[in-house]
């Protein structure tokens, strides 16, 4: 038996009790819902759209670890410069519970297209302008102000994008294979870490890896060929269509009375703010992982491990074709074995992990670097395939965007933004144990969190 209550404005949502493989009527009645070259479509853009996005996103991570620190910092020295570096890298996740919460404003009221198309566009041009930055030596600090600034605008962009694009594939998803049609947009950071760190490398390898050369103009390259991707991925956006979920809220919204409708941001804080704290702290783990690995890695290989710029630009591409077969494995075993179940595993693989890294990096071997790289972000995968379609599940559509959105970008905060940028000063004083016991003790939260959680999978949406 199968029961939906849908509520009023300003009324909590109520769960909905959907039978073991049974899908909510909401699923099977929804044009549009029933697969084919329409959700293909949709799957497609979504994960072109949020490859581009975090390719700017990622390009950043790879120039503070490498370039940043001599370019905007000079005179801070190689350890307060990279803390400095790593502490504009991040800025952008304070600014994503800012973006979640307008661009989620706009995404439950206007809709998920239009304001990905915004998305996508701000952090185009806040990227190109990273690229065409002058350094410190010829703007003195201005140079790491304006960086500050550009990296607020970039994460801002981010924090509307996620939740959009998974809202896309998920709303349009056949019952069954939310799990499957939303891992296409997880996708895109797998795609993205590899464009990334190609371009750092093609860049690299084509001015014969003279580091005056590269960190003169060389670096600028990947953030300036990102223009090009941005053009690519409007043109995809444009060409799809509203979600049958939302076009039928918007109906619904519109004939309510006036005095009855609310913003998204207060209806999710409401009725959902338990779910909003529950899914940022299942999910800190994950982003704590995957921050560590392509971006404190990146810099901990070359600065203290003393391994070359091209082999460590090469294990990245490597790894995030692990990466992107865990997100592909995780998300499949979701829509048999439930959301909840597999980032579980995740966070319990986590916690042991953590402990383990560092001693493994310190050993010095490039092969203990390629493993280490290659685990952590497998771990990280395993709980990012399921996400795209467990946030969505979660929150009622008058504000899934919203709500989504807040959850999966204040779990950047806790693990995207704080570990990165204390990993560099607990590695100069305790060692990399310490930054193993910080991972632990984030590991050990999230994996609490995650049990609290509700099984989302037979949801309707």
């Amino acid at each position: 038996m199968t029961t939906v209550s849908t509520p009023g404005a300003g009324e909590p949502p109520v769960e909905q009790a959907v039978g073991a493989g049974q899908p909510g009527p909401a699923a099977t009645a929804r044009p549009g819902n029933a697969g084919g070259p329409g959700i293909r479509r949709v799957a497609i853009a979504s994960c072109i759209g949020t490859t581009i996005e975090f390719y700017d996103f990622f390009i950043y991570g790879t120039a503070a670890a490498l370039v940043f620190p001599t370019v905007f910092f000079p005179a801070l020295g190689a350890t307060a410069g990279t803390v400095a570096s790593f502490a504009t890298f991040a800025v952008a996740f304070v600014a994503r519970p800012v973006g979640a919460m307008l661009f989620g404003h706009f995404g439950d009221r206007i809709g998920r297209k239009k304001t990905l198309v915004s998305t996508l566009l701000l952090m185009g041009i806040a990227t190109l302008l990273i690229g065409l930055l002058p350094g410190a030596e010829t703007i003195g600090v201005a140079a790491p102000i304006i960086l500050v600034l550009l990296r607020f605008v970039q994460g801002f962009a981010v924090g509307g994008e996620w939740a959009g694009a998974t809202l896309l594939t998920a709303e349009y998803a056949p019952p069954g294979k939310r799990g499957l049609y939303a891992m296409f947009p997880q996708l895109g950071p797998a795609i993205a870490f590899a464009l990334s760190s190609g371009t750092f490398l093609f860049t690299g390898l084509a001015l014969g890896d003279t580091n005056e050369a590269f960190l003169s103009y060389g670096w600028r390259i990947p953030f300036l060929f990102s223009i090009v991707l941005v053009a690519i991925g409007l043109y995809m956006r444009l060409a799809i269509e509203e979600t049958p979920v939302f076009r039928a809220e918007t109906e619904a919204r519109a004939a309510e009375p006036e005095q009855k409708r609310s913003l998204p941001f207060l209806d999710a804080l409401r009725h959902q703010s338990k779910e909003i704290l529950l899914s940022a702290g299942a999910l800190a783990i994950m982003f704590a992982f995957f921050y560590m690995g392509t971006a404190y890695l990146t810099s901990y290989a070359t600065s203290t491990l003393g391994f070359d710029r091209p082999f460590v630009l090469m294990v990245g591409i490597a790894s995030s074709v692990v990466f992107g077969a865990a997100i592909v494995l995780s998300a499949l075993y979701s829509d048999r074995f439930g959301r909840r179940r597999v980032i579980m595993v995740s966070c319990a693989f986590s916690v042991v992990w953590a402990l383990a890294l560092f001693p493994l990096l310190d050993t010095g071997s490039p092969v203990a670097f390629v493993v280490g790289m290659m685990v952590t972000l497998a771990i990280f995968g395993i709980a990012y395939g399921p996400c795209g379609a467990l946030l969505p599940e979660m929150f009622h559509t008058r504000y899934r965007y919203t709500g989504a959105g807040l959850g999966y970008n204040l779990a950047g905060v806790l693990g995207g933004a704080i570990p990165p940028m204390i990993a560099a000063p607990l590695a100069a004083a305790y060692g990399g144990i310490a930054i193993g016991v910080m991972l632990m003790v984030i590991g050990l939260v999230s994996l609490v969190c995650t049990a609290a959680l509700v099984e989302t999978r037979d949801r309707a949406l």
